[in-house]
């Protein structure tokens, strides 16, 4: 995945929300984790409470007393963390050993008999408390005296206790996290395979197997489908229309031209050659033309339609040395074709004899005595090579030029190449020139993206 992908931003953005409401969960749980402690230990408190209550009394000198004290062996232990005070209106007051020298500061709090008051306070050295306070009547001789009860227990433990409950469900919410993550990659590698699918729909488009989308897709880029193929037809319409208006003009020059040769031929009768030449090499020029807008109109109509088209090389490369055999720049020339008989090439017989037939005259014209075509089994490039004086690098390119003719000693108007490359860019092949090992000018010919 790179920067800037559509997946790559959902699955990031799906990332980042599980981890903020991962960690929200988290510091939730843990405050509700660390109320429910405390809630557990104030319902300790209120039994604890309960017993210190059961086991006060006052002596006939209405002396505090404890008759029976709490059972749990903390208010025992100094500062072990739970304490209980009793104390009356008159400054008397029983503590727990566990207290040691220290008392409760209870806040001043109005409370009525009976009713009991939950407090957190400030211990001092006893550190942050949770105290749990009731206040009750005694009676002493023919009087009641009001005791105030309270038990504390240090919160300390609550802050432990939720530390480590925290360290805990973080392990937890890790795990439930990375299987989150896992989970939305894979969503959205199942929400963009629709994408994906389209992408290979069009690949198939621009390599003619196939002239439309697929409509099997979700409701979701059924309508972007639908769109799409709405615009190769209507593409299709116009590219069909372009094709038809060139096809028909060229046909239309072709009656012109034929009586243009048949005027030069005339006069070449009547002894007026240079006349003649000059017609002629006009005529040749245009037909040139014609004949390179014709094999573009048909290049456009054939290569949407050409899914599966292959050809064989080998008997191809051999009708053409045949035939170039017998042109006077051929004659004198020794074609050597290295090509493997199970070498296909996914071209039009007839684009692909255009192609080579232009390259291989052109190697003819300017070798000294030999041309070769090589094309190894497993390979899809075709070289074209001569021993001829060969071309300088910085001219190569010019050549490539449409109406550029390096070779002012023929005919022509400079269109062969131009013709070659047009039809090699409608199957997606190029044109490249280098130098040969023959001496002279080496031509290749194969896909523009390696396969």
């Amino acid at each position: 995945m790179r920067w800037g992908s559509l997946r790559l931003r959902l699955i990031a953005g799906g990332v980042i929300a599980i981890l903020v409401a991962l960690t929200i969960a988290g510091v939730g749980l843990t405050v509700l984790f660390e109320r429910h402690v405390t809630r557990t230990i104030a319902d300790d408190l209120a039994v604890h409470l309960k017993q210190l209550i059961a086991g006060i009394d006052v002596d006939t000198q209405g002396q505090l007393v404890m008759n029976r004290p709490p059972t749990d062996p903390r208010f025992d232990e100094p500062l072990s963390g739970l304490y209980w005070q009793v104390s009356d209106d008159r400054a008397q007051s029983l503590r727990s050993r566990s207290l040691w020298d220290m008392t409760l500061n209870l806040p001043r709090d109005e409370l009525a008999n009976g009713e009991q008051h939950l407090h957190a306070i400030s211990g001092g050295g006893l550190g942050r408390l949770l105290v749990a306070e009731r206040r009750v009547l005694l009676t002493v001789g023919d009087r009641r005296v009001p005791v105030r009860v309270a038990v504390a227990a240090d919160l300390a433990r609550v802050k432990i206790a939720a530390w480590h409950f925290a360290k805990d469900l973080a392990v937890a919410l890790g795990l439930l996290g990375l299987v989150l993550a896992v989970a939305t990659s894979i969503q959205v590698g199942l929400g963009l395979r629709p994408l994906s699918a389209l992408r290979r729909g069009i690949v198939d488009i621009r390599a003619g197997r196939r002239q439309h989308l697929p409509d099997a897709v979700p409701a979701e880029v059924r309508s972007l489908v639908e769109e799409l193929n709405g615009l190769l037809d209507a593409q299709e319409r116009e590219i069909e229309r372009s094709r038809s208006r060139a096809a028909d003009l060229a046909h239309g020059l072709k009656t012109p031209l034929a009586a243009l040769a048949a005027d030069a031929a005339r006069l070449r009768e009547r002894g007026e050659a240079d006349i003649a030449h000059d017609i002629e090499a006009v005529g040749d020029a245009m037909s040139r033309h014609v004949d390179r807008e014709l094999a573009r109109a048909r290049l456009r109509g054939a290569t949407r339609h050409r899914g599966g088209v292959v050809t064989p090389l080998a008997p191809l490369v051999r009708s053409l040395v045949a035939t170039l055999s017998r042109t006077p720049a051929g004659a004198s020339i020794a074609f050597q074709a290295d090509v493997a008989e199970t070498v296909e090439t996914p071209l039009d017989r007839t684009d692909l004899a255009e192609v080579l037939g232009n390259l291989m005259e052109n190697a003819a014209r300017h070798a000294e005595t030999r041309v070769r075509i090589v094309a190894a089994a497993g390979k899809q490039s075709i070289a074209i090579e001569d021993d001829g004086p060969g071309i300088a690098p910085e001219q190569r390119q010019r050549m490539l030029e449409r109406g550029v003719r390096l070779d002012r000693r023929g005919d022509g108007a400079g269109l062969g190449l131009a013709i070659v490359q047009d039809v090699l860019a409608a199957y997606r092949w190029r044109l490249d020139l280098g130098p040969s090992d023959l001496g002279g000018l080496k031509a290749t010919i194969g896909p523009s993206e390696p396969t």
